[in-house]
């Protein structure tokens, strides 16, 4: 009875050889997706300028039609996070706090706009500097399908 327990432990666990293929196969996995991952961080942080500058300007609607204006330049997006000090208006804000870009730097926000007529959004990209070419490039709210 002793040798038939043992034998069936032994078919229910796993072998070492079985336990180094299953690490060679992780391994090979590895070595071909982790590339793929590790190549593109730059391409998801202007994925995600683009979605947040998408966010801002649903923010920027909202405020419009509660305000029936945009915030000015000098207000700039700040405007966005307190309450705009309207009659009948009973939330915190359009945004919880002010928005920075994924390189930490603050969205450019001008308004009236210079290409838009009501307001320009836009982030400098990687270098932080107006203009700039492939992954420097600056991601605007005018030319976000670009």
């Amino acid at each position: 009875m002793a040798r038939q327990m043992s034998r069936r432990n032994c078919a229910a666990a796993f072998t070492l050889i079985e336990l180094m293929i299953v690490v060679v196969i992780l391994g090979l996995l590895a070595t071909i997706v982790m590339p793929r991952i590790l190549s593109r961080p730059e391409q998801a942080r202007r994925t995600k300028a683009k979605i947040d500058i998408r966010n801002i300007e649903s923010a920027l609607a909202l405020f419009k039609t509660d305000t029936g204006r945009f915030p000015t330049t000098s207000e700039g997006l700040e405007a966005m996070v307190s309450d705009p000090g309207i009659k009948g208006y009973n939330g915190d804000g359009y945004l919880d706090k002010v928005p920075v870009d994924p390189w930490g730097n603050k969205y450019i926000y001008i308004s009236p706009g210079v290409r838009n007529r009501d307001y320009d959004l836009e982030s400098y990209g990687r270098d932080g500097e107006d203009g700039g070419t492939a992954d420097d490039a600056d991601i605007e709210s005018w030319n976000l399908d670009a």
